[in-house]
């Protein structure tokens, strides 16, 4: 009787010690840490099957510093595994859209930013703005920085912006790394376009190096090697990197990793639907079945990325630590 009382009682403890690890107030930093492993192993993973495949991180910048604050080192395990930070909002739109960013947000986000290109990652800004002077302004001050932007004209990213024109840095180079990436073009929402063809169409009337864009377009299909290599052609003849979105600290109702069941029996990693984006989840990033449907295997999204062909990944939701720190 008493050793099966103290087997309970320590297997009490076990729960509630492995309870209390997801309820932290995180003093120590572990989801921030959970999240640059899982970020890590994503580079790991892809370099060793495409080894000059470009790994971004959005957002998330205090990943950049071991202690997760101003006051930190760089943490050189993530910086290593990265290619390019990718950062919002940093001179317009981090209040609202076509609004300057506050000084103390934009000082607190360069500092983490310089600290990342001073290692040798390039760094890409996307600032939310429309009217003419500011796009300008937007553009000149990420020249200043060394940083490479995008003046986003709506927070949707669905079109393709007419001004500047031409496009700030434009050439006719063959862009084959990132290093060599002077301007970029950030389009998600593929809804404006009515087949891939229009969307290609598009795309390669345009002189911009890079292309962020979605594996999958408006009615599920994922782009083809083929249709990538399309998508490589600048208008002038040179070429482009094509980088594809994928959002690892969120679970998305509309793709195609989606159990219709999930809605009614989730499973334990879901969380809390984001308020803010309907269809979207929270999730427990560190848990290793979301982390299955990510990477590691041939059904993993990363690996239908690289099967596309397209030339890296970018990482979205990578602040979702901010969600269980809080």
């Amino acid at each position: 009787m008493k050793n099966t009382i103290s087997l309970l009682l320590i297997l009490s403890l076990i729960m509630i010690s492995c309870g209390k690890e997801d309820e932290t107030t995180d003093s120590e930093g572990i989801y921030k840490q959970r999240m640059r492993e899982f970020v890590i192993n994503i580079s790991q993973y892809s370099k060793t099957l495409k080894p000059d495949f470009n790994v971004i991180p959005q957002n998330g910048l205090e990943l950049i510093s071991d202690n997760g604050n101003e006051s930190g080192q760089p943490h050189i395990a993530y910086l290593n595994a990265i290619d390019a930070n990718g950062q919002e909002d940093l001179f317009f739109g981090y209040n609202a859209d076509d609004q300057i960013t506050l000084y103390q947000d934009n000082t607190y986000l360069r500092t983490f930013l310089d600290m990342s290109k001073k290692v040798g990652n390039v760094i890409l800004v996307i600032d939310y703005c429309f009217t003419p002077e500011k796009v300008l302004t937007s553009y000149n001050q990420n020249t200043n920085a060394g940083y490479i932007s995008f003046a986003a004209n709506k927070r949707e990213l669905n079109t393709i912006p007419t001004f500047p024109t031409p496009i700030p840095m434009e050439n006719a180079n063959v862009i084959t790394k990132m290093s060599e990436v002077k301007n970029f073009l950030y389009l998600l929402n593929l809804s404006s376009y009515n087949s891939k063809i229009d969307f290609i169409n598009a795309v390669t009337a345009t002189n911009y190096d890079l292309l962020v864009t979605d594996l999958f377009f408006n009615d599920g299909s994922s782009f083809t090697t083929d249709e990538i290599n399309q998508l490589r052609n600048k208008a002038n003849g040179g070429k482009r990197l094509v980088i594809s979105y994928m959002s690892i600290g969120e679970a998305e109702d509309y793709r195609y990793y989606w159990k219709s069941t999930w809605s009614t029996l989730p499973p334990e990693w879901l969380a809390a639907e984001n308020p803010n984006w309907k269809g979207n989840y929270k999730v427990k990033y560190w848990n290793r079945e979301w982390q299955n449907i990510i990477y590691g295997n041939d059904t993993s999204y990363t690996k239908r990325i690289i099967d596309a062909g397209f030339d890296g990944v970018y990482l979205d939701i990578i602040d979702a630590f901010e969600f269980f720190e809080e």
